[in-house]
């Protein structure tokens, strides 16, 4: 199993390209729902990924409800939003669970936050500040999730290299 990250209609290509990186590192799956603010091919989303897009697990969709009506069980999703009041290392992460992103310039549809307001989480910031850039959000997430897990699955020791 692995943790899913769902970017609903990502506008900007160097964001999704640094998150696809984080899905590769993190053995995570990548869900993204059009419409895309960009085409896959583009340069920027690849220079971003690097040379970690072999390592990707990587879905397309056209409605995040066509996500939900194939793995929404009641207690896996949890929508990312500013305009939550529970904050996102409150929530107990699972293996498997899907953690979702809105658009960099309008976040997660109104409808889908009202209509699962307890799913809802935040990352804490300062009170004048409207938010963190998409792809480090995700990051703030991801590894928070995997932290709850002991990082199952992740190297977590290095060594220096010999000379």
């Amino acid at each position: 199993m692995a943790l899913n990250i769902v970017l609903v209609e990502p506008e900007i290509p160097q964001n999704a390209g640094n998150i696809a990186r984080t899905c590769a590192v993190t053995g995570s799956v990548l869900h993204m729902v059009r419409p895309l603010g960009f085409e896959v091919t583009d340069k920027h989303l690849k220079r971003a990924g690097l040379d970690y897009w072999h390592f990707l697990d990587i879905r397309y969709y056209d409605s995040i409800e066509e996500v939900m009506d194939k793995y929404y069980n009641g207690n896996n999703f949890y929508f990312f939003s500013t305009k939550s009041k529970k904050i996102h290392s409150e929530a107990k992460y699972k293996d498997g669970d899907f953690l979702v992103f809105g658009k960099e310039t309008k976040g997660l549809p109104e409808s889908l936050l009202k209509a699962h307001y307890s799913e809802c989480v935040r990352i804490p910031m300062m009170g004048e500040t409207r938010s963190l850039n998409l792809s480090n959000s995700v990051c703030v997430g991801v590894y928070e999730a995997l932290r709850q897990m002991d990082y199952k699955g992740l190297k977590t020791e290095g060594e220096i290299p010999k000379k």
